[in-house]
């Protein structure tokens, strides 16, 4: 089976303290999934899209947990890797909408972290519309980075066009090894997402600077997100810009892979930014507004009434 879209990349099992109880004291948690491109890869499925994750699970409970998740919604996961030898990584955080959230990884040693270039097999691109990664994933370990580089050059070989967002976290490395490993891998893309903050990190230079001379050195389109919420789309020459649409926030965390999400859904089909910035924000507002990284990735149905609603008077109560 062809895949609209292939992600690669870590997904762990999601830990949630209670809702605005500090991590320290909460006693009652549910469990969810969480991973930037297993996200992504549920976000795509939701709204009607064909996706095959790619990655390495432990052989674990948690691992069983993730991959039931993923094929809930439609994920192929036929070429993840169930690894014996290593547990499935775990994200334990609280969820609060107007302070500081308390994330705590384990995933040193997981098998995420042990992702390899022989598990990005020859096979798997042939067919594919599209290739979503983010800079995490190149973070995780050096056989991770090296499975990131045989996945883009794959991409290239068979002409199938990358999206990459860098998707910087700071406790997998400080800004000079992210601007190091995962900085020359901003020109490797066709579709590039980056806050404006991590493409002055990652280049050296100011966000407007960077994005320009991406997009000029042959990054198709360049998506730059704001610190106010609002995001540019820098492409032909061009630049769109959207504003963030205002919603209560219930949890915060999810919102970049959503926006991706919705942005990829549109320019999966030829759409300019035009139409795609304005289905991204929306995503995002939708993500926002629910605990876990994954509970409120939209449907195409329930997008499309979205952003009806934000955009005009539409009813906003589904009969």
């Amino acid at each position: 089976m062809d895949a609209d879209v292939i992600t690669c990349g870590e997904a762990m099992l999601l830990v949630l303290a209670e809702p605005d109880v500090p991590l320290s004291r909460a006693v009652a948690f549910r469990g969810s999934i969480a991973g930037a491109e297993s996200n992504v890869a549920i976000g795509l499925a939701r709204l009607g899209f064909a996706v095959r994750w790619v990655g390495r699970l432990g052989a674990d409970p948690a691992g069983d947990a993730v991959r039931r998740a993923l094929r809930a919604d439609g994920v192929d996961t036929r070429w993840a890797v169930r690894d014996p030898d290593a547990p499935t990584g775990l994200l334990l955080r609280d969820s609060h909408p107007a302070r500081p959230i308390d994330v705590q990884y384990y995933r040193t040693g997981s098998a995420g972290s042990r992702l390899r270039p022989e598990d990005v097999g020859a096979d798997l691109l042939p067919g594919a519309g599209a290739v979503h990664l983010t800079g995490i994933t190149a973070m995780l370990s050096d056989t991770a980075h090296a499975a990131v580089l045989r996945l883009l050059d794959l991409a290239g070989e068979l002409a199938v066009p990358v999206s990459f967002d860098p998707n910087i976290r700071y406790k997998l490395g400080g800004a000079s090894e992210w601007a190091e490993r995962v900085g020359p891998l901003l020109r490797r893309a066709d579709l590039l997402f980056a806050g404006a903050d991590e493409l002055s990190v990652l280049t050296g230079v100011p966000a407007g600077d960077a994005a320009a001379a991406l997009h000029e050195g042959g990054v198709g389109t360049v998506v730059v997100k704001h610190a106010d919420k609002s995001a540019t789309a820098l492409t032909g020459g061009r630049t769109w810009r959207q504003p963030a649409f205002t919603v209560p926030v219930v949890d915060p965390v999810g919102a970049g892979d959503a926006f991706a999400t919705g942005y990829l859904s549109a320019w999966l089909r030829g759409a300019d930014p035009g139409e795609a910035l304005p289905r991204a924000a929306a995503a995002a507002a939708l993500a926002v507004q629910s605990a876990t990284d994954v509970d409120g990735l939209p449907t195409a149905a329930e997008l499309d009434r979205a952003l009806s609603a934000f955009t005009s008077s539409a009813e906003t109560v589904h009969r």
